[in-house]
């Protein structure tokens, strides 16, 4: 008799574990009885506004990536200069280091693994043509002796076949986010004409590259950012709409490298007509969030400032599970 119970409770087990649904309690269509995610979670709205702001120097009006690395946050600006600069948790300058090296022609984006940091100079949105994409890899041990040994990936869209110029902030080959696995970096496109974003991967090794398209993603809104913690499977993206209202994006609870397979999670930010265009975190549910200085007088007058935030109501569940 008990063998026959053990068989039946495993039997039913392993039918539990495959029934395919939404597995987020946070989702308003979760299902108790699924044992696998299928990406199917719907979430109500919610806006989360920050625990607190504070202006940025006015060295980094153009702040455009942000990274949580050796107790400081290193951010940079997308115009010429060359300059790593590393913040405390206010927004302070701490630290300073130039790539002297290197060119800014559009740097947008930084992002790390474990050896080396990594900066996106591939912001195309003036003509949508740049033949010059690029990302800067620089080993971390370098970069903190102030001596930044510098490599360079440089690639191309595997789907961009017309090179013309474009009018400003008219094309879907601009890019400011990316992040970076274990083996690869994924692109994540600013698609000016349908507010969605594509996903492209290329490896992370020095030369030339194609980058591959993989999927696409609609966000709703220009993705500016993004942060990635690849052992708790988040990808945390942020970016505005064409009218200047911030958000974010979250990707979770994902199989392998398969980005879309999981939860996808849109959340609006108590920040109006701000541009909101670096991200980071250590934890997964307390961020730091940069946005570039917006000031049109008599209208708009957002300086360059830093936010932190709490997403522990909508990811708390999930990361302490």
């Amino acid at each position: 008799m008990l063998k026959i119970l053990f068989f039946f409770l495993t039997i039913t087990a392993s039918v539990y574990s495959q029934i395919p649904g939404c597995t987020d309690p946070q989702a308003e269509n979760y299902n108790a009885a699924s044992g696998q995610n299928n990406g199917s979670c719907s979430y109500k709205n919610l806006k989360i506004k920050p625990e607190y702001s504070f202006q940025l120097s006015d060295s980094l009006k153009e702040t455009s990536g942000l990274i949580a690395f050796e107790n400081l946050l290193w951010t940079h600006n997308d115009d010429h200069d060359k300059t790593i600069y590393g913040l405390d948790s206010l927004g302070k300058i701490k630290k300073k280091i130039v790539l002297e090296q290197a060119v800014n022609h559009d740097w947008e984006e930084i992002s790390q693994d474990s050896t080396h940091i990594y900066i996106g100079d591939f912001g195309n949105n003036y003509a949508g043509n740049r033949s010059d994409l690029k990302i800067l890899k620089i080993e971390k041990k370098s970069f903190m002796e102030g001596n930044p040994n510098i490599e360079t990936i440089s690639f191309a869209y595997s789907d961009q076949t017309d090179f013309s110029r474009s009018k400003p902030n008219k094309t879907d080959f601009d890019c400011e986010a990316f992040i970076v696995s274990k083996d690869s970096i994924y692109l994540f496109t600013k698609q000016w004409k349908s507010s969605k974003t594509n996903i492209y991967v290329l490896s992370k090794q020095e030369g030339t590259q194609i980058a591959r398209f993989k999927a696409t993603l609609d966000t709703k809104g220009l993705v500016t950012g993004g942060t990635y913690l690849e052992d708790k499977k988040l990808i945390t993206l942020c970016g505005y709409t064409k009218v200047g209202k911030p958000f974010l994006y979250l990707l979770y609870d994902f199989k392998n490298q398969d980005f879309l397979s999981g939860n996808k999670r849109r959340i609006d930010l108590k920040l109006p007509f701000h541009q909101v265009e670096g991200i980071a975190t250590k934890d997964g549910l307390h961020y730091f969030i940069t946005n570039e200085s917006l000031v049109r007088k008599p209208v708009l007058n957002n300086p360059q400032q830093i936010h932190y935030l709490d997403l522990s109501s909508a990811l708390g569940s999930y990361l302490h599970k």
